[in-house]
């Protein structure tokens, strides 16, 4: 990809194939970067869960004053036999869970919804890709479109210099010079409805890929009809396989099941071990009062909770079974998806065969019906309507060119065709139990993949949060300051009005003494 930029008023210009539309697409689509986002909260979920399982240490400290009254009596002071008054306690807690069911189960919840953000990442981008390739053979198919229409109006106006030149010598009438204008009229605005939607088709694109939605953008290239050799049963068997929304779908099963674990954690006791160092003293950290220390395990099993548990084991049933369903649909929808991409691919190459020879009739009919024209034999209706089917028949192998292509990048993300992680081998090393780092690393199938947020673009959203922040103070402070200044002006405004309907009143006194002296 090349960037080249004109004048200042002049838009920029990108030399663009369908490679780099892909990849600019994957670099700066907005969804992308929501869905990295999504991987990165999951990926710090989970490690919250596990970090839950290691020791924690607390600190607490407090100070106290009161009467004689107000402390035990192990306050006494060594000296004066009376309670100390003032007294600081401090102490320090180590603690480490030995048994806890629920954690255990948010930890593999936690996983689960780890795995789904990063395949729900790699459909995302599918989706993307499928997107940025079908807005660029929008532009080719317009491209194509405004070629023919350009074709049409170059029909119509040799046909009217034509008819202009018998009309002049009287061999047809003028109907047919007037019928032959309207039919170049026509063309005209269909040549011109081709170039806006060419120009909207561009700045989609643009939209697309992350640049200015004026940028010109410069193709050098054809809609093409590539063989294939692919069957229903092969591509729908590869997408249930490799499909990252049904992988997604299937994650949240195995996310309902360790919810309905977490709902049984009530039935669990939790056992916790501790250590604590306690000191009490007058003065700040001193131990004239106490100086003690303490380690053991706790144990809490909620014996009888009135069903609070069986209600959530219950629910968290329900939500298996609608996790169930909707992986079960989502099949089925994988599988409708292939099928309407494959049939729309064949349906799309029967029509650029049967159309390619639909345009050579439709030439040859229009030299036939200009030359019977010509020699007198012809009417101006027979070269409208060879031209009008002309336009129609190319116009139609263009959109079949265009459909077929699209409908195989259909095809492609309704199989699952990976562009970073191949969903197959990433379930397949999950579930043989390795680390995240290792199930990534069997999976990717391109070098350099982005599949978390990079540490720029962490420094980016704070660098942003920050000015739009200091934004919003700036605009409060200049509020407050317009609001200020109005009020000052309402201030001097009542000051001025005395003065003024005095200054009135003597005016109309003058002119009615003026009046009366005259």
């Amino acid at each position: 990809m090349t960037l080249s930029a004109g004048s200042v008023s002049a838009a920029n210009t990108v030399q663009l194939n369908l490679e780099d539309a892909v990849q600019m697409a994957l670099e700066n689509n907005r969804s992308i970067k929501s869905a990295l986002a999504d991987v990165d909260a999951a990926k710090w979920n989970l490690s919250k869960y596990r970090r839950q399982t290691g020791v924690t240490l607390s600190l607490s400290s407090s100070a106290n004053r009161g009467n004689e009254m107000g402390f035990a009596q192990q306050y006494v002071n060594k000296v004066t036999g009376r309670p100390d008054r003032t007294n600081y306690s401090n102490s320090a807690t180590a603690s480490i869970p030995l048994y806890n069911f629920s954690l255990r189960s948010g930890i593999e919840a936690a996983g689960y919804g780890l795995n789904s953000a990063d395949v729900t990442l790699e459909n995302t981008k599918q989706a993307v890709r499928y997107q940025a390739t079908a807005d660029y053979y929008n532009i080719l198919n317009y491209k194509n479109l405004i070629k023919v229409q350009e074709d049409t109006v170059r029909a119509y106006q040799e046909h009217l210099d034509n008819v202009n030149a018998q009309y002049r010598v009287g061999t047809v009438a003028k109907s047919d010079v007037l019928s032959s204008q309207v039919n170049l009229a026509n063309a005209q605005q269909a040549l011109t409805t081709a170039q806006n939607n060419y120009d909207i088709a561009v700045a989609t694109m643009n939209n697309v890929i992350g640049l200015p939605t004026d940028t010109v953008l410069e193709i050098d290239d054809e809609l093409k009809h590539p063989a294939y050799n692919l069957n229903l049963e092969d591509c729908t068997a590869y997408a249930l396989n490799n499909r990252a929304d049904g992988a997604a779908a299937y994650y949240a099963v195995k996310q309902a099941e360790a919810g309905i674990n977490t709902a049984k954690a009530g039935r669990y006791p939790t056992v916790t071990a501790s250590a604590t160092k306690a000191i009490n003293g007058k003065n700040e950290f001193k131990t004239d009062h106490s100086n003690s220390w303490y380690f053991g395990a706790a144990a809490n099993w909620n014996i009888f909770d009135n069903g609070v548990t069986a209600a959530s084991i219950h629910n968290a049933e329900a939500s298996l079974v609608k996790a169930q369903e909707n992986l079960k649909a989502q099949d089925e929808t994988i599988q409708l998806d292939v099928r309407t991409a494959l049939l729309n691919l064949q349906a799309a190459e029967k029509n650029i065969g049967t159309m390619e020879t639909a345009v050579k009739q439709a030439e040859e009919d229009l030299k036939i019906a200009n030359v019977r024209y010509s020699a007198g034999v012809g009417t101006n209706l027979d070269v409208m309507d060879a031209t009008e089917k002309m336009t129609a028949a190319r116009t139609n192998y263009n959109t079949a060119l265009y459909n077929y292509n699209v409908n195989k990048a259909a095809l492609d993300k309704a199989m699952g065709i990976p562009v970073d992680i191949d969903v197959a081998k990433y379930k397949a090393s999950q579930m043989e139990g390795n680390r995240l780092k290792k199930v990534r690393e069997d999976a990717l199938v391109t070098e350099n993949a982005v599949l978390e947020l990079t540490p720029e673009a962490k420094k980016t959203s704070k660098d942003e949060s920050k000015a739009m922040r200091k934004a919003e103070r700036e605009a409060r402070k200049a509020a407050k300051e317009q609001k200020k200044t109005a009020k000052q002006a309402e201030k001097q405004v009542a000051a001025n009005e005395p003065a003024a309907a005095d200054e009135a009143v003597s005016s109309t006194e003058n002119v009615a003494n003026e009046m009366a002296n005259n």
